[in-house]
């Protein structure tokens, strides 16, 4: 396989193996699929969760760790997904949650094995857009904590993608990036000052 899936932080898993052990969060999570799985829940498949806040007019701004997202996996498909986030105490359970992010970034996993090159998988929201991607950085050894896409680095835009911007559709980064200029830069209105 040549995805590079970096361990997450010991604490982080911890987190979302105590969630899933304790039916008080399992059953005010809103997600019915987890409160309706049959079998044990695993969480699986931890990915790093990137932001990037900014984009301006000259390329990506530095992206951020905000935390780590682990797929939940009950039988042979993920059912949910678990986000933890870093805490002035360390690594701390956020929330379950369902939808079609999950199934889109099994998705766009499955895909990204087919490809030769190997990669470390990462995921990068863009909020101002709405969008998340699966990022596949090219240096699977990197510390996944760290960085920011690289030129040669591939984006997966997961469903529901924005318009315009195909989901399942790998781009590198030097292709997908002038889309996601132009999108993030807003635009003068009538009248205003250039």
């Amino acid at each position: 396989m040549p995805l590079h899936v970096p361990p997450a932080p010991a604490p982080a898993l911890r987190s979302v193996l105590t969630a899933l052990g304790s039916p008080t969060a399992v059953r005010e999570a809103r997600t019915p699929s987890l409160r309706a799985a049959q079998g044990p829940a695993t969480p699986e498949l931890p990915l790093p969760v990137h932001v990037l806040d900014r984009i301006t007019a000259q390329g990506l701004s530095a992206t951020r760790l905000a935390g780590w997202r682990f797929l939940i996996r009950c039988g042979d498909r993920a059912v949910a997904a678990a986000d933890t986030m870093l805490t002035p105490d360390g690594w701390a359970f956020s929330h379950f949650f369902e939808g079609p992010y999950v199934t889109s970034t099994e998705h766009a996993l499955q895909q990204a094995e087919a490809v030769q090159q190997p990669y470390q998988p990462r995921l990068l929201s863009v909020p101002g857009l709405y969008m998340l991607t699966l990022w596949l950085h090219g240096d699977a050894g990197a510390d996944p904590a760290e960085g920011h896409p690289a030129a040669t680095d591939l984006l997966i835009p997961l469903a529901p993608a924005p318009p315009g911007i195909s989901a399942h559709r790998p781009h590198r980064v030097s292709e997908l990036l002038p889309v996601l200029t132009n999108r993030a830069t807003p635009v003068p209105l009538l009248g205003s000052p250039a």
